[in-house]
């Protein structure tokens, strides 16, 4: 006999705004199953409105109530029993973000919880990463986002070293991303790795989920340095209309996905990983998992 629960998440990030749901399986004797019934994506950019004026705009707050309420209807429809939504990097930093919190939670029935950078990192890091990660291996997780990037070591199966930084696709899009946080970034990194002898990257978010499919690659296969090197060239010779229409990129996808790459291509090179993997996994998937093994 089998019970199936519906949750879903909400991932309200500085480029996009996601609603999952996902069904899980669960059964006697066996781990619970997650499916994913429905994955919307609507992106509205917060990070341009915060980083550069350093609050939300009208505009984007009535496209976000909007959208809240078609999230809000989904779930109901598809009758969801638990829910979370969680605000990252350009609420954390919108000057009127608990104006925009409690108009949602008013106007949309969406309670909003705001997490910091470490929160993050620690809900993305438990999403299920069995079937990537060896106990024999040492790892570098790394998740782009819009208004920041969290890295993650693990090392025999369990994360033992997690940070969030300032470095995210919409920031670097509008030149906000200095020299001194690359250096925090590189500093960083290399210290974590530093006493062991390989590591083996893994990459999440929506940026390196389109890489990871434009090369046509297997799902257990990983990327190489010279892989995602390549498609960095490819996409810097081409436009912005070229990479819309050739390669039939979303419009908010063909400017974030070049420095995206640079993300994790600086990633690779200071960590000296050789392999990248690209488990279709993120916030939402975390957030979800979290909720049901009552973590958050």
């Amino acid at each position: 006999m089998i019970t199936i629960k519906r949750y879903a998440a909400i991932d309200i990030g500085s480029n996009a705004m996601r609603l999952l749901i996902s069904n899980i399986v669960e059964q006697d004797g066996k781990e619970p199953q997650f499916n994913k019934s429905s994955l919307v994506r609507v992106p509205i950019r917060l990070g341009q409105d915060v980083f550069t004026i350093g609050e939300i705009s009208d505009e984007n707050i009535n496209r976000m109530i909007d959208a809240m309420k078609a999230f809000k209807l989904l779930m109901n429809i598809h009758k969801v029993e638990r829910y979370k939504a969680c605000a990252t990097s350009a609420m954390r930093e919108a000057d009127n973000n608990t104006e925009i919190v409690e108009i949602i939670q008013q106007q949309a029935d969406v309670k909003i919880d705001i997490i910091d950078g470490k929160k993050e990192a620690a809900i993305i890091a438990s999403s299920d990463l069995k079937e990537y990660i060896s106990t024999d291996k040492t790892y570098l997780y790394v998740d782009v986002g819009g208004g920041s990037t969290e890295f993650s070591i693990f090392d025999n199966g369990k994360i033992i070293a997690s940070k969030s930084f300032k470095n995210g696709t919409v920031r670097m899009l509008h030149n906000m991303v200095n020299e001194v946080v690359w250096t925090e970034i590189e500093k960083w990194i290399k210290i974590q790795v530093e006493p062991f002898d390989s590591i083996t990257m893994i990459g999440s978010g929506g940026n390196i989920n389109k890489l990871f499919k434009m090369t046509g690659k297997q799902q257990d296969k990983p990327l190489s340095y010279l892989n995602l090197n390549a498609l960095y060239t490819m996409l810097n010779n081409m436009t912005y209309e070229q990479r819309i229409s050739e390669l039939a990129l979303n419009p908010d996808r063909a400017d974030v996905i070049i420095p995206a790459t640079k993300i994790y291509l600086n990633a690779m090179k200071w960590s000296g990983a050789r392999h990248l993997y690209v488990p279709k996994i993120g916030l939402s998937d975390g957030i979800v998992k979290a909720m049901y093994y009552g973590k958050i």
